[in-house]
């Protein structure tokens, strides 16, 4: 068990690293688009990605060690109807509210579901450890440090749909821990996006005018974020979640800001001030605290 966590969350922190380097994409996915276009075709393509994956799963494994068996069961079609709605929200928040912030202040409040998380939790009676509690606190500390490094410090419009992005995604982790316990995960997964991917693209013909021409020359950060970002960063938090807690999760998962500089930092060459690598430190540092058992030094 405790090897099986171990791999789950070297997965899920996987995942963030994909994430991290996906929010430049994000970001030149709209010049050519708007938000709601871009979310439309990014979960359609992660969509696609993910039903042969899906089939091929269901086949190779029908079922899981407690004798689930794996396909579209009750549970799966209902947590990915759920999850695709609560995911199609706040992924549209996030996009739309890049359009008026920048980003590190995008990186910094999004990840505040790290907070939002074992609040929340607390309404549901989900017991959270003292040591876990001082983990969120690094973590915030290291993400204030990490993103925040501008002179504007003032809240805008952008700034308030973010927030609103972050405390939809920590409704998405504890929606995935509530549903994954039984549930074919890969299917979930796909079910998600296709719900997202319906939602986004009436959201599409509504609020904007999508042009296929305009898509075609977003096409490279398009792909980059629904196979990676969505397709397998996404199904890898819906896959590890079953072995973590939605708090440990949420530590593990807001490590993309940090992945999100460091992949600056060596593909792009941006360099890292003392306070950003102190940031980075106090990340690991929260991440590797709450991965401690209550018996370990």
């Amino acid at each position: 068990m405790k090897k099986n966590s171990l791999l789950h969350s070297m997965l899920l922190l996987l995942a963030a690293a994909i994430w991290g380097s996906a929010f430049v994409a994000q970001s030149v996915g709209m010049e050519h688009i708007g938000p709601f276009t871009f979310s439309a075709v990014r979960n359609t393509v992660g969509f696609i990605v993910l039903i042969p994956i899906s089939l091929w799963s269901r086949r190779l494994f029908p079922e899981n060690s407690r004798g689930h068996r794996f396909g579209l069961s009750k549970q799966t079609v209902i947590g990915g109807i759920i999850c695709g709605v609560v995911l199609c929200a706040s992924s549209n928040f996030q996009q739309c509210g890049m359009v008026y912030t920048t980003v590190g202040k995008s990186g910094f409040i999004t990840a505040l579901y790290v907070v939002f998380v074992p609040v929340f939790g607390l309404f549901l009676k989900k017991k959270t450890t003292w040591r876990t509690w001082v983990s969120v606190v690094l973590a915030v500390v290291g993400l204030y440090l990490l993103c925040m490094t501008g002179n504007d410090m003032t809240l805008n419009f952008g700034d308030g749909l973010m927030l609103v992005c972050a405390m939809l995604f920590a409704v998405h982790i504890l929606t995935v821990d509530h549903f994954i316990d039984g549930a074919d995960a890969v299917s979930m997964s796909c079910i998600q996006f296709g719900v997202t991917a319906l939602i986004s693209t009436a959201l599409m013909f509504i609020f904007e005018e999508p042009e296929i021409s305009a898509i075609t020359m977003s096409w490279l950060p398009i792909l980059y974020a629904g196979i990676l970002s969505s397709g397998v960063a996404f199904t890898l938090q819906i896959i590890t979640q079953r072995r973590l807690s939605p708090v440990v999760a949420a530590l593990i998962m807001s490590m993309e800001s940090v992945f999100s500089v460091l992949s600056g930092w060596i593909v792009l060459g941006e360099t890292l001030n003392t306070r950003e690598t102190i940031g980075c430190v106090l990340m690991f540092s929260a991440i590797i605290l709450s991965q401690l058992k209550n018996k370990e030094k």
